[in-house]
Formats: C-alpha cells, sequence, structure tokens
C-alpha cells in the first residue's frame, strides 16, 4: 500500500472533532505506586525486627554501620566488575520503577487502538496521521506513523519486534545488575564476619568483650544474606515481570496496528486485542504468547531475547 510522502505538520496539531484521545504516558496519569513491593519490603523487615524484638533483642543489636559499609560497598563493588558501568548506572536510574505500577494496561490502549480503527476504516488510514503525531507513547507513534507512511507489513512487525526484542535485552541486562548483587551480597555478608572475628581473637583475654564481638561480627551475615533475599533477588524478578508486561503490550499494539492496515473490522480487532488482557482471563497457562513463541524461535534478522 502507497501513500503521498507525509510533509511536517506546521503550528500546533489541533485534533479533528470526534478523534480518540492519544495514548498518553505521563507519569502522573499513567503510573501509580506499587502497593505490592511497598508492603513486601515492609512486612519482611517487620517480620524480622519484630522476631528479634520478641526474643528481648534490641534493634541496636543489629543497627551496625560499619557491617553495612563491608556489605554493601562489598556487593557494588563486585557488580561493579561483573557489569560495565553504563549498565549499573542505568539499572540504578530504573529502579523507581520498581515502585511504581502502570495504570489502564492493555484495556485503555486496546480502547486507543479501537477507536483508531474506526476512522481508518471510514476515512482512510492516512486520516490518523495528525493523531499519530500527538501519541505520547513513543512505541505505538513509531508503528502508527509506519502505517501511515504505507510501509509493507511484514517491514512494519520485523522493524516493531526488533524494538521490543531490543527493549528486553536492555532490560533484562537491568534485572541482572541486581540479581548479581543478591548473589554476592551472603558472601560479602560471610566476609564481613570473618573480619569480625579476626578483631575478637584480638580480645580473647576478656570473655565479655570476646561474646560482644562474636554477636556483632554476625551482623554482616544478617545484612548480606537479608539484602539479597528481601531486596536485590525480589527486585531482579519484579523487573522481569514488568518487562514481560511491557513486551505483551507491545505485542498487542504491533497486532492492533497489523489489523487497522489490513482494514479490519473493529470488532474483529477488539477480540484479537482482548487476548491479551489478563483481567479478561484470557490469558491462561495453556495459551503462549507472541512473545514466547518468538522466544522459543529466534530468527536470524532479530536478537535473541534476553541475551546481553
Amino acid at each position: 500500500m502507497a501513500t503521498a510522502p507525509r510533509k511536517p505538520l506546521e503550528g500546533p496539531v489541533e485534533a479533528a472533532p470526534g478523534a480518540p484521545e492519544p495514548v498518553r504516558s505521563s507519569r502522573s496519569q499513567s503510573t501509580r505506586l506499587d502497593l505490592s513491593t511497598l508492603m513486601g519490603i515492609g512486612i519482611a523487615l517487620t517480620g524480622i525486627i519484630g522476631g528479634l524484638v520478641l526474643e528481648r533483642g534490641s534493634i541496636q543489636d543489629i543497627a551496625q554501620t560499619t557491617a553495612a559499609l563491608i556489605v554493601l560497598g562489598g556487593t557494588f563493588g563486585a557488580v561493579l566488575v561483573t557489569t560495565p558501568l553504563a549498565i549499573v548506572l542505568r539499572a540504578f536510574r530504573g529502579l523507581g520503577h520498581l515502585f511504581v505500577e502502570r495504570t489502564g494496561g492493555p484495556a485503555a490502549t486496546t480502547e486507543a487502538l479501537i477507536q483508531y480503527a474506526i476512522k481508518a476504516r471510514k476515512n482512510g488510514i492516512v486520516s490518523l496521521e495528525r493523531e499519530a503525531d500527538d501519541i505520547a507513547d513513543p512505541f505505538l507513534r513509531k508503528a502508527l506513523n509506519l502505517a501511515v507512511d504505507g510501509t509493507d507489513l511484514d517491514e512494519l512487525r520485523k522493524m516493531m519486534e526488533i524494538d521490543i526484542a531490543l527493549s528486553e535485552q536492555t532490560a533484562e541486562a537491568e534485572a541482572k545488575v541486581w540479581e548479581a548483587a543478591g548473589g554476592y551480597a551472603p558472601t560479602i555478608g560471610i566476609i564481613g564476619a570473618v573480619l569480625g572475628l579476626i578483631q575478637v581473637m584480638k580480645h580473647l583475654d576478656d570473655i565479655k568483650e570476646v561474646g560482644h564481638g562474636i554477636a556483632v561480627a554476625f551482623v554482616a551475615t544478617v545484612y548480606g544474606v537479608g539484602s539479597a533475599n528481601i531486596f536485590f533477588l525480589p527486585a531482579a524478578n519484579k523487573l522481569r515481570a514488568r518487562m514481560r508486561e511491557v513486551a505483551l503490550l507491545r505485542d498487542m499494539i504491533v497486532e492492533g496496528v497489523v489489523g487497522i492496515v489490513e482494514g479490519l473490522n473493529p470488532a474483529l480487532i477488539r477480540l484479537k486485542l482482548e487476548s491479551y488482557d489478563s483481567q479478561k482471563g484470557r490469558r491462561g497457562g495453556s495459551r503462549s504468547s507472541p512473545a514466547a513463541g518468538r522466544a522459543e524461535k529466534p530468527s536470524a534478522s532479530t536478537p535473541r531475547r534476553g541475551a546481553l
């Protein structure tokens, strides 16, 4: 399907009457605090500290700055040896995604795509040019712009799948930073405990000081094991789950845009897109998503997902 070359838009873009609302991606409109992450960390810390207090312990028993310095410094030093600095910095910048989650999701995107399909069916796909330039989601904007420009469907699908695969590689690299930290932290905690015991051995003549020193020495082990299992490893898994959600949403966008280009009935497009929405109970364990299918059979033209 060929269309005339698109001309750059001049001046402010005004939405045509009856035009669908573009999909917005601003943080205030599309994200909210992830209560499961905050509650999970809070419950874990409450259980551990609460158990300590019930055993007649004190928070001061585990409040050891030296142990924290050894564990955190040693852990992130080892991570920097394992991972390039640029990826580590990107992982820290992306840590905010652990505490926020998207709102709307597939349902909101489905409604937007259906509105685009209705307008394209009535007025032709070129009528979506202005709406495409107004879309805040860069992935949907790119897909719709390619469709409006008359890109071949196979080429359009290939280009968008490459984008999905590359974004998954980036997200996987960031998740592996926290996974690596979760692997190193317990071992660094043991190193901290051994260093503490070395200091204890210097005061064997004072049995009271020995007992106190041994207790302090093992705090580093608590910090290492605790940080790995309460934060680092769960953070890696949560980021991977978010990555799968985004990949599935983008697969849905590709299918929706392809359906628009093919001129399918909006009702049929809706049925296809709703199969991606877990809220409707359509995504069961026996169903494999397009993302999973491509991961099992990587092609030579697209990068393998999850590979660094």
